[in-house]
């Protein structure tokens, strides 16, 4: 029997109607029973509908803003016990609903038996405490076509990743097949291939995925900011190569390889950890739940925004170490080649929009200059910032040729900052959502902006305000006591690889 304090919340009355109505016969053949029901989620049907309601009614709060119009396609979902994932993982509702779905591409990592690429159940159906789920075809269909995929009865009678988020998906979607892949250190290109084609307009991909494990809560927050700034920014070399950044790292590198091929964009819909939950705070395990739509127009982009990819980035950033080089006279030691012109000329580096440049000297900042307007266009923005940043920053003194080489040079294209409403201070907590966007604060003639980046310094909002206050030449707390203009804007952010 489920053995944790039970919630006293009763279950609304929608949610739980809905599991009322989940399938209960099985199919034929042999079914996958379920293998943490009892201590990672309730084995009682009634109280594990309960716990998902009440879980939800709290996710339903959560300030978010998301496409009106944009079709999700996919979700990266946590999978630990539900008392201390279960509220990032209950976000789900906020993108789910009944019959959006038919199929789900379920992938989640190997902690138990040590394989390389993919097992998938031969069993006909996965079983929850909620009913049963029966397996698509196209489960059958990768173990007898492709060589990356087996059947693995130890991974069956072991694996928590899958099964810790299909109740959720159960209450939310109430019917569909399932496509489950658990991912051992897999040829992510291929795994990519075999997947793509098993998706239309009805299927699902679902990512299984906690963050950083067993890390002191400060340090915890700040390793997952990052590790989520990755993620949205499509950053899979830099994924690939973070420890303990994420344990399901190989399904979320497939899921950004799809992503990039579909057009599909990111949303941060929650981060929490175990010590905001259900544990202490001297060794946490992070969570977050990460919804994909489709298309490149998201609420926060206009219509003139252009998604840079790594190599337009990297020529930005040659643009600002060149023009920084030519007026301390260094010259280049080879001749420039097509791909280092100055890209003034193309049409996607003529949009007009704001741009920070960021430098690092050994590690420690250096300069950092930035234009929030979008009175420049990218090029030219990135030109004088880099100028600025080196020579102008008041911070610290013009840079010296010598220190050239010791630089690391990062570069922020922004979106269009809007403004933020909000009622009171508690609910400006609730709207920032931390990670994903940068802050203007203005008091009069006082402001500040900190970068999207500044999270992984700064992971706590209350934090972030008060030190952002600070920058402005306020009061740390004047956020708390005083009405502010707040405006928020998104970055592409490129940093230099040395």
């Amino acid at each position: 029997m489920f053995s944790f304090q039970r919630q006293s919340t009763i279950i609304s009355t929608a949610v739980f109607l809905l599991v009322s109505l989940l399938p209960f016969a099985a199919p034929a053949g042999d079914v996958r029973p379920p293998v943490v029901a009892g201590t990672w989620y309730p084995d009682s049907r009634s109280e594990l509908a309960q716990m998902i309601g009440q879980l939800t009614a709290k996710a339903q709060k959560t300030e978010l803003r998301l496409p009106s119009s944009k079709k999700l396609r996919a979700l990266i979902l946590p999978h630990a016990g539900f008392i201390y994932s279960g509220w990032t993982a209950a976000h789900a509702a906020r993108v789910l609903s009944p019959g959006q779905f038919q199929k789900v591409v379920l992938l989640g990592p190997d902690h138990r038996v040590g394989f390389t690429n993919g097992a998938i159940s031969d069993a006909s159906a996965y079983q929850t405490p909620l009913g049963l789920i029966p397996l698509h075809s196209d489960s059958r269909r990768l173990r007898s076509e492709s060589r990356l995929f087996q059947s693995s009865f130890a991974s069956d009678r072991m694996e928590h990743s899958l099964e810790a988020v299909l109740p959720f998906l159960q209450v939310y979607l109430k019917k569909f097949t399932l496509v489950p892949i658990v991912l051992g250190p897999s040829n992510i290109a291929a795994i990519v291939d075999a997947v793509d084609p098993l998706i239309d307009d009805s299927t699902l991909v679902v990512v299984s995925s906690d963050l950083s494990h067993f890390l002191p809560y400060p340090q915890a927050k700040k390793r997952d900011s990052q590790t989520i700034r990755l993620i949205v920014n499509f950053k899979s070399q830099e994924i690939s190569k973070r420890d303990n950044s994420a344990c399901g790292k190989n399904p979320i590198l497939v899921l950004l390889d799809l992503a990039r091929r579909r057009h599909w964009n990111p949303v941060l819909l929650h981060y929490t950890n175990s010590g905001d939950t259900g544990g202490g705070r001297s060794r946490v395990v992070g969570y977050a739940s990460i919804a994909f739509f489709e298309g490149e127009s998201m609420p926060e982009k206009s219509q003139n925004d252009h998604h840079f990819n790594d190599s337009e980035g990297r020529r930005l950033i040659r643009l600002a170490r060149r023009t920084i080089n030519d007026r301390l006279g260094i010259k280049p030691q080879e001749p420039a080649s097509a791909s280092q012109q100055d890209p003034l000329s193309e049409p996607c580096f003529q949009r007009h929009c704001g741009t920070f440049v960021t430098l690092k000297k050994n590690g420690a900042l250096r300069g950092c200059i930035g234009n929030l307007s979008a009175d420049k266009t990218v090029a030219e923005g990135i030109r004088d910032n880099a100028l600025s940043a080196a020579f102008r920053d008041p911070r610290f003194p013009p840079l010296a040729a010598e220190e050239v080489e010791q630089l690391k040079i990062s570069i922020s294209i922004l979106t269009q900052p809007k403004p933020l409403q909000y009622k009171d201070a508690e609910e400006l907590l609730a709207k920032l959502r931390v990670n994903v966007d940068g802050v203007i604060l203005r008091r009069g003639t006082a402001g500040a902006t900190f970068l999207p980046q500044v999270w992984e310094q700064l992971p706590d909002p209350n934090d972030f305000l008060s030190h952002l206050c600070l920058k402005a030449g306020l009061q740390a707390n004047t956020w708390r006591n005083t009405r502010l203009d707040i405006s928020t804007y998104q970055v592409q952010y490129f940093e230099e690889q040395k």
